[in-house]
């Protein structure tokens, strides 16, 4: 696997009405508020606050009976790469053809991958206090919690941002739907979503940027 790429984080804690093509009013307070209340003190610029996005692929979609098979994560602070982290995993289960043909990750190329409990270690510390962003999160962290119980330890624990319900918010109907390959289109971003855990984590973290720059515009 890859490991981060840069200095792992000192201080980590232990594992534990619409208009169309408009978006909606009040969008700024829509997106910053809920990005506010995701860290302890509401006064912190945002540009103060380190992010990690991160995005998981798996062998299927129900986290009791999937597993994980690749992680991807990135470090951000005010716009800035800290540095990313990117494992395949070695699941229990094997990979369902569809997904396998949508991601490209076949079992061979997970069969001598490290297994959950060792990813979730590195990762945790990888990420250690950060704002954790993902993408429709609440699959990611399905499945992440399904990982720390099985190895009985604790849900994730961490402040969160999901980019798919402020683009929601933001964008309403200029957008079709809010897939992130979608998101990445409309607003150009510079990394495009790819099935693949790092890229997607990249595109995500992008798409969280544009978000928060295109609400401050609104004032």
């Amino acid at each position: 696997p890859s490991l981060p790429t840069s200095a792992r984080p000192a201080g980590i804690p232990p594992a534990t009405s619409r208009r169309r093509g408009r978006p909606r009013p009040n969008a700024c307070s829509a997106i910053v508020g809920p990005v506010r209340r995701s860290f302890d003190d509401p006064s912190t610029p945002l540009h103060e606050v380190t992010f990690c996005a991160v995005d998981l692929e798996t062998t299927g979609g129900s986290p009791q009976a999937c597993d994980i098979t690749e992680v991807g994560a990135a470090r951000y602070r005010g716009g800035e790469l800290l540095g990313t982290f990117r494992s395949f995993v070695r699941p229990a289960s094997p990979i369902d053809p569809a997904v396998a043909a949508l991601t490209g990750i076949r079992d061979e190329d997970v069969r001598t991958a490290p297994p959950a409990p060792a990813v979730l270690a590195s990762l945790t510390e990888f990420v250690g206090g950060a704002v954790l962003v993902g993408h429709n999160l609440r699959f990611d962290l399905a499945f992440l919690d399904a990982a720390l119980a099985a190895d009985e330890r604790d849900r994730v624990g961490l402040r969160t941002v999901d980019t798919m319900l402020l683009a929601r918010r933001l964008l309403g109907d200029a957008v079709p739907d809010c897939r992130l390959a979608t998101l990445a289109d409309h607003l150009r971003l510079d990394h495009r979503p790819t099935h693949r855990a790092l890229d997607d984590a990249l595109a995500t973290a992008d798409l969280l940027h544009a978000l928060l720059e295109q609400a401050a515009g609104l004032g």
